[in-house]
């Protein structure tokens, strides 16, 4: 292992522990109950706000309660709910698709694997790996923008694509870990560490930030 290596799993391992330390709770800003819900709000989160989405779907979730409500569901109508989350037609079909996918391939059941969960309509890496991680608890990555920008900033990663953010960050984070800190980067970068307005002097992590200001 090289040195610029072991410095970026050293230097992750201690972000881990402060942030785990800072939000002791490491939750979802998704809210719901059922794991096809977390599914679909995450499709739903595309270009939208968490709380919006979750405003959206406590009548999306209250109207359309299992897999198979969703896969018979009118997509029209699924439209008119979601609205206010943008892109609402093609959200709304790839809802009914995704459902649809699941009762004829997968027996109504969401399947277990990054693989299998992206050939399902709207389902990208983020998403797949928010369901990895917090409804089958496996190691995941969600490479949202604040984990990209967060961890650009500390010099964990070196790319704003999340697919080669996520294949570094699963190469210096231990896999137990990884889920819990990308949930705990998102509020730390709605609270500290943001995209504009940065308090790095306040900042938790800037004695091991090489971007820190001031």
């Amino acid at each position: 292992m090289d040195n610029e290596k072991r410095t970026r799993i050293e230097r992750a391992a201690k972000a881990v522990s402060i942030l785990e330390e800072k939000y002791p709770d490491a939750v979802c800003s998704l809210t719901y109950t059922k794991p096809h819900e977390l599914m679909i709000a995450g499709r739903l989160s595309a270009q939208c706000t968490d709380a919006r989405v979750n405003i959206v779907t406590k009548e999306l979730f209250e109207k359309y309660r299992t897999i198979e409500d969703f896969a018979k569901a009118d997509v029209k109508d699924i439209e008119k709910i979601i609205m206010p989350c943008g892109l609402y037609k093609t959200k709304a079909a790839s809802i009914v698709g995704m459902c649809a996918k699941i009762m004829s391939d997968f027996n109504g059941e969401i399947p277990d694997g990054i693989e299998k969960l992206t050939t399902l309509p709207g389902i990208g890496r983020k998403t797949a790996n928010l369901i990895m991680g917090d409804v089958f608890g496996k190691p995941a990555v969600v490479a949202d923008t604040h984990c990209i920008r967060i961890c650009g900033r500390l010099g964990l990663t070196s790319s704003k694509d999340p697919l080669k953010t996520e294949k570094e960050l699963r190469e210096i984070l231990a896999p137990e870990k990884s889920s819990g800190f990308c949930h705990r980067l998102v509020m730390f970068g709605r609270e500290r560490c943001k995209a504009r307005g940065e308090q790095c002097g306040e900042c938790e992590l800037k004695e091991i930030c090489p971007s820190k200001r001031g």
